[in-house]
């Protein structure tokens, strides 16, 4: 179990109109800037203009571009992206913006700052800028990415995530898209200066970083050698084996154990020609009945499957229950006014929608869209303090799905929704996704939370959230539980509970792919 300190405050109110003057160092010039330079050009509370440096520090390395050229090629990746060089004549709209004398100067260049101008600057593990990012991922950190004011003290920090572990370009694109976010947050006011750790440190003095070429050279031959070893890998074994396990409950559950309990768990057995995850158990009319996603290798796509308990565990297999063009997962299933309602992942379709049963566990209507426009993770209701709360982790413009983590409200669950005026209210890949109904225990509210510090579903968090309201959020990660003797594996997701029944799902390594 670790123990780590609260997390986030209040949502600050937002800065009148002010001049904002964005310094690039024109000789390192790449998508991103771009990117962020559109996003607040929109922005109403921002007059923005832009000063270039010549060759400041904390650029990247020239033999990075090598890494990313290499890998673009052998992985057939799209280019231009955010990491990819840009001219600086892109940057002419921004040169002659607002004469004045700026508010604030976020510098992005690794300059020298002014100091008698307000000014914000990036750093990622005490490395100035992009460089931190690529130092990050060859020592296989997940990055802390903090603007600094200018004296050191952390404006907006968070924990990014990534969707490839070890496409580098991958990986790195998805840093600067949720660095992006940071940046937002921060002009804003709602973004948190500290993570579950506690307050950070003073600025650490910059290191000089330099991947070398033949260390691009050799990392880009090995991305090869290993992409030709998983698509043989693949031949004879399925890439991933997730299972869901659960356990009657004799005395004190998970979440009161913080520890795998001592007598393990059973397996939700599976033919070999599918799997079962994102377990989500609800009691009705005096049995329970386990949702869950249904993957089918042969069609490779999810469904949304059910199995009733009965006293000797499930009744036969799951079942097929809702099936959409698109890939469903996570069934947050719940009961109110008397009917059963489900919200399933179908972040494909860019919106979060709900469903109502007309035969439970079965004739699943679609009922309303909660939410339209938002490729969100893992949807999650909670009833509290008078209205309706949704968690979601959300991917914008980019990054990972796991590390920004939105909420919505609604006095009625069917809504209309409205964003929490804090959005993102969390920047943090080790807690930001849901991962499981979030349980009420001794007056106090336990919300399970991935932490995919070592990839998506490495661990399951255990967070009590300390403030929930339209003025701010606040959590504290108490327990971490992985996989281990009583989980055998690699992987633990997710947490459900239902009339004494209790659930969890992750992998274990591979097996032998049987003929289909």
């Amino acid at each position: 179990m670790e123990s780590q300190d609260a997390v986030h405050g209040s949502v600050a109110v937002l800065h009148a109109a002010r001049n904002l003057l964005v310094r690039l160092d024109r000789s390192a010039l790449r998508g991103w800037h771009l990117r962020l330079l559109e996003r607040l050009s929109q922005r109403a509370d921002c007059r923005l203009r832009v000063e270039t440096v010549e060759g400041a520090a904390g650029s990247l390395p020239p033999n990075a571009e090598l890494l990313f050229r290499l890998e673009a090629t052998i992985h057939g990746l799209p280019r231009p992206g955010l990491a990819t060089p840009a001219a600086p004549i892109a940057l002419s709209p921004y040169l002659d913006g607002a004469a004045d004398a700026p508010d604030l100067v976020l510098d992005l260049s690794g300059g020298e700052a002014d100091p008698r101008t307000p000014t914000w600057r990036l750093d990622v593990d005490g490395i100035p800028g992009e460089a931190g990012l690529l130092a990050c991922l060859f020592s296989g950190r997940v990055p802390l990415a903090v603007l600094r004011d200018g004296e050191g003290a952390a404006v907006a920090a968070g924990r990014l995530g990534a969707e490839s572990q070890t496409v580098m370009l991958v990986a790195f694109e998805d840093y600067l898209a949720r660095t992006i976010t940071l940046i937002e947050a921060a002009l804003s006011g709602a973004a948190s200066p500290g993570l579950a750790e506690g307050a950070l440190g003073p600025l650490p003095a910059a290191r000089a970083f330099d991947i070398g070429g033949w260390t691009a050279r050799r990392r880009a031959a090995e991305t090869l050698a290993r992409r030709i070893a998983r698509r043989l890998y693949g031949l004879c074994f399925h890439g991933e084996r997730w299972r869901v396990g659960w356990r009657r409950i004799a005395g004190p559950d998970l979440i009161d154990l913080r520890r795998h309990p001592p007598e393990g768990w059973t397996d939700l057995p599976d033919d070999g020609r599918r799997f079962y995850a994102d377990p989500v158990a609800i009691q009705r009319n005096g049995a329970v009945t386990l949702f869950v996603e249904e993957f089918d290798y042969r069609r490779a796509k999810g469904v949304i499957s059910a199995v009733r308990f009965g006293p000797r565990g499930p009744v036969g297999r799951p079942e097929p229950v809702l099936e959409l063009d698109t890939h469903l997962s996570y069934p947050f299933v719940f009961e109110a006014g008397g009917e059963v309602w489900m919200i399933p992942e179908s972040s494909r379709s860019a919106t979060i929608d709900l469903y109502r049963a007309t035969r439970f566990p079965g004739g699943w209507v679609h009922e309303a869209v909660l939410v339209a426009g938002v490729v969100a993770s893992d949807a999650t209701l909670l009833r509290h303090g008078g209205r309706w709360w949704l968690f979601a982790t959300v991917r914008e413009g980019g990054g990972s799905y796991s590390d920004t983590l939105h909420l919505w409200h609604a006095d009625d669950f069917r809504g209309p929704w409205a964003p929490h005026p804090g959005n993102p209210v969390l920047i943090d890949v080790a807690s930001a996704r849901p991962a499981g109904p979030i349980v009420l225990r001794d007056g106090a509210l336990i919300r399970p939370v991935q932490d995919c510090r070592g990839g998506y579903g490495s661990a399951l968090g255990l967070a009590t959230i300390l403030r929930l309201d339209l003025g701010g959020f606040a959590q504290r990660v108490e327990t971490r539980l992985a996989a281990g003797a009583a989980w055998p594996g690699s992987r633990l997701h997710m947490y459900s509970a239902a009339g004494g029944l209790e659930f969890i799902d992750g992998s274990r390594r591979p097996r032998m792919r049987l003929p289909i």
